[in-house]
C-alpha cells in the first residue's frame, strides 16, 4: 500500500476476535503494562507440515544470508546502498515503454496528453516481477502502477478539472510491461522498441472469469453480460505463477467511486462513501458513479492474471479467488500438485485469505493452466490461542453461507467475501500486506504494517500477543500449513515486532535483532532464503513521534533462521520502498521507489511540485525502478 487510506478504511464492524485476542502468552509475547519480555518460542521453527513455494527460481546452497555492511538511517534525498554495491535508475514515470512507433518523451512540465501517458510508464510503481526471456541477460519486467498524484500528473494539478485529466489519470494507473537487457558493461537498460512492451490501464478491456462472471451483481448498462470490465486500478502487490504469468491485485478500489449520501449496509462494509476518495473520475466517467452504476464497484477488487510474453492477451479477473482490497497474491505448489494462493487485505481488522485450486498444475506453461484459477475453494484464516489455526471455507451452502443470509450462490460469496468472512468468524488482522513463502521451509510470512486504533475506545485491546496499544510500528507474522488435504490447519507465531529500541515509549521498541525499522509492507524471499523487508511509513507520520529516529523508508534483509535484520537500502525523501525481484542468478535486483517527495497531505502542490524532492533527475519527482548490482558481479546480499 502506498497512499495512506488507513484512516478512511475501517469498515469491519463484526465482533470477530482479533489476532491479538486469541494469542497464547506462553508461546509468544508476555506483556504486563508494556513490553516486558519475549517468549522463547517467538523465533522457534514451526512444526506443522510443509507447503512448497512455487519454483520460480532455483534454491541456492546454504550459506551466510547477510554478507553486507548495514547502511545508516538517512533523511537524504538519495538512494543509499551498502559499500560494494551500485544502483541505477530505469523505468521512470513518463518514460516511453517502447511501443513500436509510439514512444512519446516525458514532459518535465507535466504537459503530456492522456494518449501519450497511455504509451508511457505509469505512475507510482509498486509490486513487480522479472520474467526471463534469455535467463538473467534479458527479460520482461512487469510492475504495478498503483495510483496517481494529480498535483504532479497535471501542470496545474486539480485547480481545473476535465475529461482529458480524468483520461490521463486513468492512463497512468494499471500495469507497465517493459523489456530489459543486460549490457556488455553489466548495466541494465530498457529495450525500445520491444514487442513485449505494453501498458494495461484502468481503461483496458479485461475479461471476467470464474463464478462471478455474468452474475447479476456484475452486470451494468454498459456491460449487460457482466463479463468484460474496462480496466484494472489501484494495483498494489503482485506475484508470479509457476506457469509463467503475473498476478496483480486491485487494492483500494472503493475510493475511486462516488457513493450515495446514505450507503446501504453492503456499501458501508466496503467503505463506499459520497465523493469517494477524491479522484473525481465520476465527474466525467459515469461508470465511477456508484449512484448511477451501483454494480460497477463489484467489478473491482479482484486478482488479475496477465501473460507477460503475450502482448495480445486480454487480462483476466479471476473471481474464484475472491474480492477484496487485495495486497498481493503469492502462489505456492502443494505436495499433491494443486496450487495455493495467499492474499491479504490491507485495511484495519480485515482478513488473510487462501485459494486452493481444484485441479493440479500441469506442465506446459500458461497454455496448460488457463483455467486453473477459476475452480477451487477460497478460505479465510482463523488464528487460535494455542498457536494453531484453521482455514475456513468460503463456500455457498456451508457454514451458514445460505441464501437467507445473502449467499445464494458462489458468486455472491466471492463478491461479498468480507461479509462471508465476518459470518464465519475469521480473525481480524492488523492491515495484512505482502505475503511470501520461505523456499526452504514452506512457511508463509505476512507483514501486518501497523494499526493505530489498537487499544482505542471500542476497538480490540492490548493483550498477550499484541504488546502495544496504538501500534505504530507493525510486525511480521508467519504460519505453516499442514500437508494433508487442503492444508486446512496450520501453526503460527510472530517472526518479529518492528520498532525502535531507543524509543521512550516501551510499546514502540519492538524486539528486532539488528537494525530498527517500522511499518513493514513489501516482503519477499529470494531463492537463497534471504527475507527482504520493505517499509512504508506514511509521509504524514514520518520523522515524528514514534518514528522520529527511523529516517526515510528503507529495505532490510533478514535471516529467517536467526532473526537477524540488517538495513540494506534507504530511499529518497518522502518515498515508499516497494516492489522487489531479481534476475534468476541473483546478481541483479530491481526495487521500486514510489512517490518520492510526497507531501504530508499526500497530494503535491502543482505550484511547487519539487518542494520535497527532486529525485531522480533534479526536477519533478518521479517514481522509478532502481537496479542494484554488486560491483564484483556477485549475488545480492552476500
Amino acid at each position: 500500500m502506498a497512499k495512506d487510506f488507513s484512516t478512511m478504511e475501517n469498515s469491519n464492524p463484526s465482533s470477530n476476535p482479533s489476532i491479538h485476542e486469541v494469542s497464547d502468552p506462553a508461546r509468544r509475547i508476555v506483556v504486563r503494562g508494556g513490553l516486558a519480555g519475549v517468549a522463547t518460542g517467538l523465533l522457534a521453527p514451526l512444526v506443522a507440515g510443509c507447503t512448497t513455494a512455487g519454483p520460480s527460481a532455483p534454491v541456492f546452497e546454504p550459506g551466510p544470508q547477510l554478507g553486507f555492511k548495514s547502511v545508516p538511517v538517512s533523511t537524504a534525498d538519495i538512494v543509499t546502498v551498502p559499500p560494494g554495491y551500485a544502483s541505477a535508475v530505469i523505468c521512470k514515470w513518463g518514460d516511453p515503454v517502447g511501443l513500436p512507433g509510439n514512444m512519446p518523451a516525458f514532459s518535465p512540465a507535466a504537459a503530456n496528453t492522456a494518449a501519450e501517458q497511455a504509451a508511457q510508464v505509469g505512475m507510482h510503481h509498486d509490486g513487480m516481477h522479472y520474467f526471463p526471456l534469455d535467463g538473467s541477460r534479458r527479460g520482461v519486467l512487469v510492475f504495478n502502477n498503483e495510483y496517481t498524484d494529480d498535483g504532479l500528473l497535471h501542470a496545474d494539478g486539480m485547480k481545473t478539472w476535465s475529461a482529458e485529466k480524468v483520461a490521463k489519470s486513468i492512463a497512468a494507473h494499471g500495469v507497465t510491461l517493459v523489456e530489459v537487457a543486460r549490457q556488455a558493461d553489466g548495466n541494465i537498460e530498457m529495450v525500445r522498441p520491444s514487442k513485449f512492451a505494453r501498458r494495461i490501464t484502468a481503461a483496458t478491456p479485461t475479461t471476467v472469469a470464474g463464478p462471478a462472471a455474468g452474475h447479476p451483481l456484475m452486470r451494468t448498462a454498459a456491460d449487460p453480460s457482466g463479463t468484460m470490465v474496462l480496466g484494472t486500478l489501484n494495483n498494489c502487490a503482485a506475484g508470479p505463477t509457476p506457469w509463467g504469468t503475473y498476478l496483480t491485485s486491485e487494492e483500494n478500489f472503493i475510493f475511486y467511486f462516488n457513493g450515495p449520501d446514505q450507503p446501504d449496509a453492503d456499501q458501508r462494509r466496503w467503505g463506499l462513501r459520497a465523493k469517494g476518495g477524491g479522484y473525481r473520475w465520476h465527474e466525467f466517467e459515469p461508470r465511477f458513479d456508484a449512484v448511477r452504476n451501483p454494480n460497477e464497484p463489484n467489478r473491482f477488487g479482484w486478482i488479475v492474471e496477465i501473460d507477460p510474453t503475450d502482448p495480445t492477451m486480454t487480462p483476466i479477473k479471476r473471481t474464484a479467488m475472491g474480492r477484496g482490497a487485495h495486497e498481493g497474491a503469492t502462489t505456492t505448489v502443494r505436495p499433491d500438485g494443486r496450487v495455493a494462493v495467499y492474499m491479504g487485505e490491507d485495511a484495519r481488522f480485515e482478513y488473510i485469505y487462501k485459494f486452493v485450486s481444484r485441479d493440479r498444475m500441469q506442465p506446459g506453461g500458461y497454455a496448460a493452466n488457463r483455467t486453473l484459477l477459476d475452480h477451487g475453494t477460497l478460505y479465510a484464516a482463523r488464528f487460535n490461542a494455542d498457536g494453531t489455526g484453521q482455514w475456513l471455507p468460503l463456500k455457498a451452502g456451508t457454514g451458514g453461507l445460505t441464501p437467507e443470509r445473502g449467499f445464494a450462490d458462489q458468486a455472491s460469496v466471492v463478491i461479498r467475501s468480507r461479509q462471508a468472512s465476518d459470518l464465519l468468524g475469521a480473525t481480524k488482522m492488523d492491515r495484512p500486506e505482502w505475503i511470501t513463502a520461505d523456499p526452504r521451509t514452506g512457511e508463509l510470512y505476512c507483514t501486518l504494517t501497523n494499526n493505530s486504533e489498537r487499544g482505542a475506545q471500542g476497538r480490540p485491546a492490548v493483550d498477550a500477543a499484541n504488546p502495544r496499544a496504538n501500534n505504530t510500528m507493525g510486525n511480521i507474522i508467519r504460519w505453516k500449513d499442514a500437508d494433508e488435504g487442503d492444508g486446512l490447519s496450520f501453526t503460527w507465531n510472530h517472526f518479529v515486532l518492528a520498532g525502535d529500541s531507543t524509543n521512550t515509549r516501551a510499546e514502540a521498541r519492538g524486539n528486532i535483532k539488528g537494525d530498527s525499522f517500522a511499518c513493514p509492507d513489501g516482503l519477499w524471499f529470494d531463492a537463497r532464503g534471504t527475507l527482504w523487508i520493505q517499509t512504508d511509513m506514511s509521509t504524514g507520520a514520518m520523522g515524528k513521534g514514534d518514528l522520529a529516529n527511523i529516517g526515510n523508508n528503507a529495505m532490510l534483509a533478514a535471516d529467517a533462521r536467526t532473526g537477524e535484520v540488517r538495513r540494506f537500502l534507504v530511499g529518497p525523501t518522502g518515498c515508499e520502498i516497494t516492489g522487489i525481484t531479481t534476475t534468476p542468478d541473483l546478481s541483479t535486483m530491481f526495487i521500486n521507489i514510489q512517490h518520492p517527495g510526497e507531501s504530508p497531505s499526500e497530494r503535491a502542490d502543482p505550484d511547487a511540485p519539487s518542494r520535497y524532492s527532486r529525485w531522480p533527475d533534479g526536477g519533478r519527482p518521479r517514481s522509478a525502478t532502481v537496479v542494484i548490482r554488486k560491483l564484483d558481479g556477485g549475488v545480492i546480499g552476500t
